[in-house]
């Protein structure tokens, strides 16, 4: 397994469910091996496997288990025996390992799975067609533990929106355990907010408006309850999918500070490249290009600090290049 090292020397862990790196640790005794995952994503973060039903002690193979009754507090039972009841064990292994597994900076989940998959799991009823509606007990409990963690299904993954989407949330959330390592200080909150700001407002421009607020309170407030609350909304603000018509609104955005520096002619071409943006007629990375050329030419200190333009360089090529 390779591992990557950030800046500081500290590796980037992700958890993972144990069968998507090739472990025979499924109910038949099978896998589920991403090569995405364990080749490519796998050059940058040093993965850390669970499989939560071994772990509470079922076998390999075992007797497979599914959801029953509500979405919203469904049981995991046996599929053939239904007196085999693992809830409770799971759950309870779920908020252990929510506890345990503090570093991690993102996670990886099976999806569809009874135990790990975050969303659309079949709930099954004592008739009819199961409702794709519920949560893997174990993973509802660790991600009650850290709401904020970026977290994410294999197959949700192949979408290259849903992919960089995580991809960024993970480094956002990297970069603020840094930051806590440090020791928290109303001084270096307002530091975080500030380089992400550009990146928030692709995303939620009304969240950026309240973090903002809740920011400049931050001083008058107790600060530890401050930095959870801000860190809870900043992960939720980023989990809603930047557009292009938030991105060209960014980009107007960056484009004032250089109408002093720019001429005629140039403020027309990067004009005309935004747009072009924003209707669907060229890809992202062109305006983009064009505004850090300016920026070279023309430094400013705010911009330079900004996550949008100048992120980690393993996060550039993960975003850009896959």
């Amino acid at each position: 397994m390779t591992k990557t090292t950030d800046v500081h020397g500290d590796k980037i862990h992700l958890g993972i469910s144990s069968c998507l790196l090739g472990q025979k640790v499924r109910f038949d005794g099978n896998h589920k091996l991403d090569s995405f995952l364990t080749g490519t994503l796998g050059q940058f973060f040093e993965w850390v496997p669970v499989c939560p039903e071994v772990a509470i002690g079922l076998g390999i193979p075992r007797p497979p288990i599914r959801l029953v009754g509500s979405a919203d507090a469904p049981r995991a039972v046996g599929v053939k025996d239904a007196s085999l009841d693992v809830t409770d064990k799971l759950a309870a292994y779920g908020r252990q390992q929510a506890r345990k597994l503090g570093d991690l900076s993102g996670y990886v989940f099976k999806s569809r799975s009874p135990s790990c998959g975050m969303e659309r799991v079949k709930v099954y009823q004592h008739a009819g067609i199961p409702a794709k509606s519920g949560r893997g007990i174990y993973a509802d409990a660790f991600l009650a533990g850290q709401p904020w963690l970026p977290a994410e299904e294999e197959g949700r993954l192949s979408d290259p929106r849903l992919r960089e989407n995580f991809i960024e949330r993970v480094f956002i959330y990297r970069r603020w355990q840094e930051l806590a390592a440090q020791g928290l200080t109303a001084a270096r909150l307002v530091e975080f907010h500030t380089r992400h700001k550009l990146a928030l407002m692709a995303h939620d421009v009304e969240a950026y408006r309240a973090l903002g607020r809740l920011v400049a309170q931050a001083g008058r407030r107790n600060l530890k309850e401050s930095g959870r609350e801000y860190l809870l909304h900043l992960m939720q603000a980023f989990q809603r999918l930047a557009t292009p018509a938030r991105h060209a609104n960014v980009l107007m955005h960056l484009m004032g500070y250089l109408k002093t520096h720019l001429d005629a002619g140039d403020k027309a071409e990067l004009l005309g490249m935004i747009h072009a943006y924003r209707r669907g007629e060229a890809p992202f990375a062109a305006p983009l290009t064009l505004l850090k050329h300016h920026f070279r030419r023309h430094p400013d200190p705010y911009i330079a600090g900004q996550t949008y333009l100048n992120p980690d360089p393993r996060e550039l090529l993960l975003r850009g290049g896959l």
